[in-house]
């Protein structure tokens, strides 16, 4: 591991720690040469798939873009980046167990729309504006009047 203050690699581990699902090893770490510390992250690398795009491109399972999309739908909003992070922790553990080599962001993008609509309804339409590429106000209107009409019926059947 290269110290990111001098680039030397002789360091050496000072402190370890299991996070709080035993999932992540936290290293302190020091460096020999120039005696600055700091943190590294361990955890099992997991073989997942490629990610083919929708102009037919392939690239490599992105965990880190996913959280930011998320993100950015929930900017604002009351759920949690522990939520979140849980949340692409299960995406990574199904597609590690699917065993596929490859899966379309189509399968991903309507796994994230189901669990944002799930969570909170100002999230999901700014994700599902961006996902499903909305062309105009009407297209807009037409979710949220689908997600009213849905409100309205679960009130009804609670009732």
């Amino acid at each position: 591991m290269r110290c990111p203050y001098c680039s030397k690699i002789n360091n050496k581990v000072i402190d370890s720690r299991l996070s709080k699902d035993g999932k992540v090893i936290r290293r302190r770490r020091q460096c020999n040469e120039c005696g600055r510390r700091f943190t590294t992250y361990e955890k099992v690398e997991l073989s997942l798939p490629m990610i083919i795009k929708k102009d037919g491109r392939r690239e490599p399972f992105n965990r880190e873009k996913i959280i930011a999309g998320i993100q950015k739908a929930c900017q604002k909003r009351p759920i949690s980046i522990e939520k979140i992070e849980e949340f692409v922790d299960s995406l990574e553990i199904y597609f590690q167990e699917l065993g596929k080599k490859e899966v379309p962001t189509s399968e991903i993008g309507e796994m994230v729309i189901n669990k944002l609509r799930e969570w909170d309804e100002v999230a999901y339409v700014r994700f599902a504006s961006v996902y499903r590429q909305f062309k105009d106000i009407g297209e807009f209107m037409k979710e949220l009047e689908d997600i009213i009409k849905n409100k309205k019926q679960l009130n009804k059947d609670e009732k």
